[in-house]
């Protein structure tokens, strides 16, 4: 009586979450703790979907996995998806006055928190929900945005507002700069595993040749941050994220400061518009004009 109108069934989907959220933080083991489920788990989801829709979704080795053409087709429509479930979900929970975002670590240690205290004197009535992104992630499952650097290419995005350019450059202590006086880079070189590229994309601007120096690596950019302010090594860092400290003297910048194409922005999510975001979007807008211009080189 009844046509068959699911002749050809949907993937499970817990699998095709377990592949949106792998493909969109690029690990396995970060898909897992956002799905509070293990990281076999994930993986076993993943090779279950492979297996269903005919085709891989990843190549590479296990450490360095990548996407195929195949699940770059299918990624976009799977997190604007979600994200429009997990928004419906926010809004028919909350009262419009929640503001759930997620920052990167050291964006939202170094440069963010200490400054939020002047927007909830602003907006106390709003109720802001502060979650860690993944380095590589420009999306986070049930954030209303994303705030972290954004590549030039994705600022014409009309999801995307961009509230302070990216300068980089070296930075140490006064007493480390006076120390390696004749070449500030022969310092110990401070690294983030978060941002392996950072020294390689200053020294390519700066057109400076890195000699081999000693290199202490350090799991995040704000880490590699406070071992420069503790006058541990030099290390390449945003000027957003240190201004104050060279404002008031812990940091020097012996090379000043060059212009990378990307900018500090706020991502929105699909179905994420809020009074509540609007009103973030504006006061970071703001204090992004607040920021003072860098020293350039």
């Amino acid at each position: 009586m009844f046509e068959n109108l699911t002749s050809s069934p949907l993937p499970s989907l817990n699998a095709l979450r377990a592949f949106e959220a792998m493909a969109r933080t690029g690990r396995a083991t970060l898909a897992a703790d956002e799905l509070r489920v293990t990281h076999s788990a994930v993986s076993r989801q993943v090779k279950a979907l492979e297996a269903a829709l005919g085709v891989r979704l990843f190549a590479g080795p296990k450490h360095r996995l990548t996407l195929t053409p195949a699940g770059q087709e299918l990624l976009p429509a799977l997190t604007r998806a979600f994200d429009e479930i997990a928004g419906a979900v926010r809004n028919l929970r909350s009262d419009g006055e929640d503001l759930h975002l997620a920052v990167n670590a050291s964006l939202s240690v170094k440069w963010l928190i200490p400054r939020l205290g002047d927007f909830a004197a602003r907006h106390p009535e709003i109720r802001l929900h502060l979650e860690e992104l993944a380095p590589q992630a420009t999306a986070h499952r049930g954030a209303q945005a994303v705030v972290r650097i954004t590549p030039a290419a994705r600022l014409a995005d009309p999801l995307v507002t961009a509230f302070a350019p990216n300068h980089t450059g070296p930075v140490m202590t006064p007493a480390l700069a006076e120390r390696f006086a004749a070449d500030p880079l022969a310092a110990p070189r401070l690294t983030a595993q978060s941002h392996l590229q950072g020294w390689a994309i200053w020294a390519a601007i700066a057109g400076v040749e890195l000699k081999p120096a000693p290199e202490q690596p350090f799991a995040h950019i704000h880490f590699a941050l406070d071992a420069a302010v503790a006058g541990l090594g030099v290390a390449i860092m945003s000027w957003p994220l240190v201004a104050d400290d060279i404002a008031q003297g812990r940091l020097v910048a012996p090379f000043g400061f060059r212009r990378v194409e990307s900018a500090f922005a706020l991502i929105a999510a699909p179905g994420g518009e809020s009074r509540a975001l609007a009103s973030f979007r504006r006061w970071l807008v703001e204090q992004g004009a607040l920021t003072p211009q860098p020293p350039l080189s």
